[in-house]
């Protein structure tokens, strides 16, 4: 369990922080940088029930699923504004 915490801790908060800031800047995520969002989501999912049997870890946990949430709307939101942007370029 203390193995997989530091992971969260050291390994995934961090690089969601990462790509937090980037999106709050505005700036679209690269096929790397979903491909690492989607395997943190699919690996918090997966240890999830183990997190929840310890309230000790419940606020990383929140912080976690808070970070995938901001960072995949906001990445999508952006995703969709440069598509609708090359629309509007290639129907003038």
């Amino acid at each position: 369990m203390t193995a997989l915490v530091v992971r969260l801790e050291k390994q995934r908060l961090p690089r969601l922080l990462e790509l937090q800031e980037c999106v709050d800047a505005g700036k679209t995520l690269n096929e790397f940088d979903l491909e690492y969002l989607k395997n943190s989501i699919e690996e918090t999912l997966k240890i999830k029930p183990l997190l929840d049997r310890h309230p000790e870890y419940q606020s990383l946990e929140m912080k976690l699923i808070g970070l995938y949430k901001d960072v995949s709307s906001k990445a999508l939101q952006l995703e969709q504004k440069e598509c609708s942007a090359i629309d509007d370029k290639l129907n003038k």
